[in-house]
């Protein structure tokens, strides 16, 4: 099969002077894109490098042929960015591998997933939404201290050692800057303390499986997760920080994590792979902050250190997890 390749480079979009420092934060280096070329190919298929979803905008209407395709395209300049590839695949009649534009529209916004995924009785934190830091009442606030975040943002976007915040004042502060740099409301939750942070990586489908859970480094002095401090175009990416990795993971915590990502999965109607992330607090309780249905496949994250933990080699296991998706979509052989 020709399978299409619909991603975003660092250098995929024109970035003006005033655009956040961190912009392009969520797109991918050329090594994420070879790594899926080169999975696709071991698939026995032949990989179709097409680019950003405005680049399949426009080689559709050339008259682009593709048997199937997998986005991990993030989009740009939109709240509805993530649902651009999908959508155009779906009117083209393009199968295509992982969540569908309702899901990734409905998860890139973090307040309608906590509503969401609270319902399905997953725990997450309180939280608040502010479009102006006018509008944050001391009398109607979640407990201190509290994290602030933009709305509509992956890839730690936004977040410096400043989101959390102690007082109502420096609440007011981060609000308007997150408001004011990125376009968009805040989101404000009690910030979990005590027990670590952690991400548990899904795949596949009826049924779905919870992978490895892996702990985050977070920073000691603000108890931030380390990644959301050093992510691309953050104003401390830079910084020599020290940071604490926890203890070891209880078997039990390990099952209860993995027991809630699958509901978070299940839940938001996630496809073929996805990432939730959790932080657990002092009594061992997990708490859910967000899940995303579009997580990178660079050859340093996620899925090759879950890779490296089983033994396999990351293409191996790759192109596992994307014959499970096309499995879904009935492309491929039942006896193979």
């Amino acid at each position: 099969m020709r399978i299409g390749l619909i991603y975003d480079t660092f250098d995929a979009y024109p970035w003006a002077d005033d655009d956040p420092p961190d912009a392009d934060a969520e797109y991918e280096p050329e090594e994420t894109v070879d790594a899926l070329a080169e999975t696709v190919r071991y698939m026995g298929h032949t990989p179709v490098r097409v680019g950003t979803a405005f680049d399949l905008r426009e080689t559709l209407h050339d008259g682009l042929s593709l048997d199937a395709a997998i986005n991990i395209s993030e989009g740009a300049h939109s709240r509805n960015r993530e649902a651009y590839a999908p959508i155009l695949l779906e009117m083209a009649g393009i199968p295509c591998l992982g969540s569908d534009a309702l899901t990734l529209s409905v998860t890139l916004d973090k307040a309608w997933t906590k509503d969401l995924v609270s319902a399905a009785d997953v725990p997450t934190p309180p939280h608040r939404v502010f479009s102006d830091k006018t509008e944050v009442d001391a009398d109607n606030l979640p407990p201190f201290p509290l994290f602030v975040k933009p709305r509509y943002e992956g890839t730690s976007k936004g977040i410096t050692p400043q989101s959390r915040v102690e007082t109502v004042e420096a609440l007011r502060t981060e609000v308007e800057r997150v408001t004011a740099t990125y376009e968009q409301d805040a989101v404000v939750e009690t910030f979990v303390e005590g027990g670590g942070e952690f991400t548990v990586a899904v795949v596949g489908h009826d049924p779905p499986e919870a992978l490895p859970v892996l702990q985050r480094a977070v920073e000691p002095s603000t108890g931030i997760g380390l990644h959301a401090l050093e992510h691309r175009g953050a104003p401390s990416a830079d910084a020599d920080w020290d940071y604490d990795l926890g203890g070891t993971l209880a078997p039990a915590l390990e099952d209860r994590l993995q027991t809630l990502a699958l509901r978070v999965f299940e839940t938001l109607d996630c496809r073929d792979f996805a990432r939730a992330d959790f932080r657990v607090d002092a009594d061992g309780q997990p708490w859910f902050l967000e899940v995303n249905p579009l997580p990178t496949f660079a050859p340093d994250d996620t899925f090759a250190i879950i890779a490296e933990l089983m033994g396999r080699e990351y293409v191996d296991y790759l192109a596992e997890v994307f014959e499970q998706g096309l499995r879904r979509l009935d492309l491929t052989d039942p006896s193979s």
